[in-house]
Formats: C-alpha cells, structure tokens, sequence
C-alpha cells in the first residue's frame, strides 16, 4: 500500500495542490509512511532531502518552482498510480568538514554542490588539493565549488563546469570567475577522492561555503569527501528521467564547445 508524507512549500501553487490533495490523501508521518512527496522547486526539494533522508524513504517531487531539475511536472492526475510506476534514481551526497571563525568545526551536508565565495571586495585565495597532491597551489579568483554528478547541470554548468553523467563516478571542481590562474578550467576527479581547500589568507580576504542552501562564513579551510553512507533514491516518471535530461545537457554542452 502507498502511504505518502506530503510535504508543501508556501507558495501559492504549492498550497493549491495541498487544498486539491487535503481530502484524498491521508499524510502518514515520515516514519511510518512509503514515500514521501515534496511540492515545491529544486531548493525546496534539497532542503527537505537534507531533513528527511534518515527516513531511508524515495522522494518525489512535484515541481511548484521555476525548472525543477530534481521534480516532476505538476500534473497531481492519478498521483498515486504515478508515483507506484516511477522508476527510482539514486544520487550521492558530499560531507564537508569546516573549520570556521575563532575555531569553530561544523559538517555541513551537500547533494547538489559545495561553493566557496569571498566574502568581501577582495578575491579569494585559495590552495587546492587533491589527496596528497596540490592541484591548484594559489587559486585568486571570486571561488570554486566542488559539484556531484546530480548537482552538475546546476550552478557547475552557469559557471562553465562539466556536465557529469550519474554513473560516472567523478565530481567536478570548477573555479568561479578565476583572476589567476585565468585559464584554468577546473578539474573532474574520482567520487572516492578526498579535497581540501584552504583560505590562504582569511584575515583580509574571507570566505564563505555554501553546501546547497546551508551557508558558513568565515571559512579557514574544508575537507570535502564522498558520503557513502547517505545515498538518496529518487523517482521519476518515464518522461522525467533525470538521467535522460543530465545526458541531454551533456550533448548541448559538447555541440556549444564544437
């Protein structure tokens, strides 16, 4: 038997579905139900994949934002019929330790992408290393992040990233807006690789990382690896397969590269 969990954001179209849907569906707790439905945009989405994903439970998105990359479309005909036939897609997360502040430590928690900003006029400094091998020894630009394949057709692409196929076992490390080196392009590495980032000077040039929509300031530096442990399953209809749509934004990325 489907028992859904509903959850809905507050926008207008969001709380229409919730008025249309209050008297058909009976919303199980997240415990106890088989599913759980979320009725928003893409931040939404991972805000709640974030709250919810101990639950071990497939999530399906009903897109109430703008593209909706992680949703399905908005037709609620038939839903539980729809969400029975979807088919599931598995996405990885990141785990970020931060030092921060007057030392300070967080993990932070990421499915799409890790950003590190300046957080001021001045640029960000930053070493980049991969492993035991430094990579970018002094990185002057306005950031980078580091992105899953799940997260590469987001802010990764907008800033010129790769597009990474879900299977593909890689991440992207992409800079944003570099000042120096300037042709520098970033770097795709392995899923099981382990990257730190250090603010090379963070007294006169702060930064700040971002994992989604989680945000830290004042960052000294960040240990980014793979979160074997917390893997997401998502569903899609057939006509909405994420992994059809990340391969059709991999074709658009080669022709605009011809």
């Amino acid at each position: 038997m489907t028992k859904l969990h509903l959850i809905y954001d507050k926008t207008k179209k969001a709380l229409g579905f919730k008025k249309k849907l209050k008297k058909k569906f009976k919303n199980y707790s997240a415990s106890k139900a088989s599913h759980i439905v979320i009725f928003g945009g893409d931040g939404f989405m991972l805000k709640n994949l974030k709250k919810f994903y101990k639950y071990k439970k497939p999530f399906y998105g009903i897109n109430c934002g703008s593209y909706g990359f992680l949703m399905n479309n908005s037709n609620i005909n038939n839903l539980g019929k729809k969400i029975s036939k979807s088919k599931k897609t598995t996405i990885n997360s990141l785990t970020i330790n931060c030092h921060y502040g007057g030392g300070n430590k967080k993990k932070l928690l990421a499915f799409n992408e890790i950003s590190i900003f300046r957080q001021s006029k001045q640029t960000a400094s930053l070493n980049i290393s991969v492993g035991r091998k430094i990579i970018i020894k002094k990185l002057i630009g306005d950031g980078v992040l580091v992105s899953t394949p799940a997260g590469s057709t987001a802010y990764n692409l907008s800033v010129h990233g790769p597009v990474l196929s879900l299977n593909s076992g890689k991440l992207a490390i992409t800079p944003i807006s570099p000042f120096r080196p300037r042709r520098w392009k970033g770097k795709i590495i392995s899923n099981k690789s382990i990257v730190k980032i250090k603010n090379l000077d963070p007294q006169k040039r702060p930064i700040a990382a971002v994992a989604d929509n989680v945000e830290l300031r004042n960052i000294k530096n960040l240990t980014i690896k793979r979160n074997k442990k917390i893997n997401i399953n998502l569903l899609f209809d057939n006509n909405r397969s994420l992994v059809k749509r990340i391969k059709k934004e991999i074709k658009r990325q080669e022709i605009s590269n011809l």
